[in-house]
Order: C-alpha cells, then structure tokens, then sequence
C-alpha cells in the first residue's frame, strides 16, 4: 500500500499516511480541522537491464562507428594529383594604341 504525504492549510501540520489506492484522499486535519492538501514528491525510479538506454535498441548498422571501423592505414599519403590536361597559355596583354596624329 502506497504512503501518501498531506499537509494542512491552516496549521501547516504535516504528516504521511499509509492509504490504499481505492481510499479517498483524506480533506480534514486531525490536529485543527482545516483542510489538507495531497503533497506530492519526486518519485525514485530506477532502470536497470537492457533497453533503457539510447544506444541499446540500436541495430548493428547504427550502432557506434568508432567500434566497428577499420584500423587507419600506416601507408604514408600519396603526392596530391594534378591535372593531364596542359594550362591555356595565357593571353598577349593588348597594347594601347597610339594615335598619330
């Protein structure tokens, strides 16, 4: 049976009660006969086993690439490669023209 936890408007009395789950929630103090408040509080909750967490329901595929890449290569870099095609020779500079006058 669950322990609910009440606190009064009036007195400030507060107080936990262990109540079934088909009880009505208690609505009067017992000290002043004000009326009570349900206080609620952080539930503790733990997961344990598998499938909890994001990387569990990954398939082979999508799991960590880090764990399933091939080690790097020891070869040393190749010399980066140029172009077969020969360059456009560059064109004459015109000269300006002069008048004679």
């Amino acid at each position: 049976m669950p322990t609910y936890s009440y606190a009064c408007t009036s007195c400030d009395n507060a107080f936990d009660i262990v109540q079934s789950m088909s009880e009505d929630s208690l609505t009067e103090c017992p000290k002043c006969q004000g009326r009570l408040r349900k206080l609620f509080n952080n539930v503790g909750v733990m997961f344990k086993g598998a499938g909890f967490y994001r990387t569990d329901s990954r398939s082979d595929k999508d799991s960590n690439s880090s764990s399933t890449a091939s080690p790097p290569s020891t070869s040393t870099p190749s010399a980066p490669t140029t172009s077969a095609a020969p360059a456009a020779p560059a064109a004459a500079p015109s000269s300006p023209s002069t008048s004679a006058s």
